[in-house]
């Protein structure tokens, strides 16, 4: 296994306190399944997860949410920016898929700008020839 890929016990938000601190002062940007709060400090990047009953009333529920959660930001953690990220589930989180949930926890750190963003999709290069319309001669 890539060490670099693992999900070590620094790199998850445990304690209360660091959760209190994180809600207080972190940015959110969210979605109608996710928000997440970013608190951006030095050091690796670190996740805690918030998943409620509210969220689903069943535990395997919960649990399914949140593994999923884990292994995208496992997959996801060497290209995050240094910080502390709190992702809290929604309701609508309970009867999304897999590849739902993956691509709204991505598409909140895009937006938040935890991750790169992404080259715009286009069929054409970009041309290092200007593309006025001045013809020669005039």
């Amino acid at each position: 296994m890539n060490r670099t890929a693992r999900y070590p016990r620094q790199a998850r938000v445990r304690a209360r306190a660091d959760f209190d601190r994180i809600f207080a002062a972190a940015a959110r940007t969210a979605s109608p399944l996710l928000a997440v709060h970013l608190l951006r400090e030095p050091g690796a990047a670190r996740m805690g997860l918030a998943v409620s009953r509210k969220v689903d009333k069943r535990a395997v529920g919960r649990n399914r949410i949140k593994r999923i959660l884990r292994e995208a930001f496992r997959l996801m953690r060497p290209q995050l920016a240094p910080g502390s990220y709190v992702v809290v589930a929604r309701p609508a989180a309970a009867t999304a898929d897999a590849a739902a949930l993956r691509a709204a926890f991505e598409a909140a750190l895009r937006r938040a700008r935890a991750l790169p963003l992404r080259a715009p999709d286009g069929t054409m290069p970009d041309s290092p020839i200007p593309l006025s319309p001045a013809s020669p001669g005039a």
